[in-house]
């Protein structure tokens, strides 16, 4: 007979916990991503300042995220903070969750739809997070690239279009950046100059982005992305090919962000 070794977390970690019994000295809850392991929130980590009664603070069956402050491994005894966790964190943390609940969803659903074995199902799991980073991601690359970026995967027919039926119906969270740019060139081809180089900019490289005629001398850029990180990273050597390819022919460049904005919600 073997007896399983109950998951802990580890020390520093940051988790989500289900309040399941208020005490004058705190609450005991379990751990939601740890089988439901229990821990304890001592009163006097769960605001700063003096609390008189836990229940203004805390309510049975409520979901907290809280930092992992002390372990006894052989006691199994978690103590645990909440007042130590930042709305930054706790943003996060709930992002990542949230994460996670749409990655079991998309696979069970790939899993159904395709026929898989739990050992296929996880082969494919093992082989888009070694790709991507997560399922997530990968089905989030697919969405917004096509399934031509599961190429090099050998995943069977059956599979690709089962994926690409799943990507078909998500939407992934959408946002623009935009900016004005100022380009002048002097020369006597200058119309073609500028036409050039913002043609060779964007082309082929993979990148949402476009660029539209204001008005002599303004053009406007447009880049769309998952989220802003990414759009800022996708547009800088954009913009930094633009400026090389007018300034070399002596023209002038100028650059002014707009407002940029999140369009739709994944």
């Amino acid at each position: 007979m073997t007896t399983a070794v109950q998951e802990l977390p580890e020390v520093g970690e940051i988790v989500v916990a289900t309040v399941t019994r208020i005490m004058d000295q705190g609450a005991y809850v379990t751990l939601d991503e740890y089988n439901n392991i229990q821990g304890f929130l001592h009163i006097s980590e769960i605001a700063t300042g003096w609390i008189r009664h836990v229940e203004k603070f805390l309510k049975v069956g409520e979901k907290k995220v809280l930092l992992v402050k002390r372990i006894n491994t052989s006691r199994s005894e978690i103590d645990l903070s909440l007042k130590q966790i930042s709305s930054d964190q706790k943003k996060k943390k709930l992002l990542e969750l949230k994460k996670k609940e749409k990655e079991k969803v998309l696979l069970d659903s790939l899993k159904t739809k395709a026929e898989l074995s739990q050992t296929e199902a996880e082969k494919i799991e093992e082989s888009l997070i070694n790709k991507f980073n997560s399922v997530y991601d990968a089905f989030s690359e697919i969405v917004s690239k096509g399934i031509i970026v599961l190429d090099g995967l050998n995943l069977s027919t059956k599979v690709l279009k089962t994926i690409e039926e799943i990507s078909s119906k998500i939407q992934v969270p959408h946002v623009e950046i935009r900016g004005v740019l100022e380009i002048t060139c002097t020369k006597p081809n200058g119309v073609e100059i500028i036409k050039k180089a913002l043609l060779d900019a964007v082309e082929n490289k993979g990148v949402n982005v476009e660029i539209i005629y204001i008005g002599a001398p303004k053009y406007r850029v447009t880049v769309s992305a998952q989220n802003f990180k990414t759009a800022e990273k996708e547009l800088k050597p954009i913009l930094s090919e633009i400026q090389d390819a007018i300034e070399k022919k002596g023209g002038t460049f100028k650059f002014t962000r707009e407002e940029s904005k999140k369009t739709r919600e994944g």
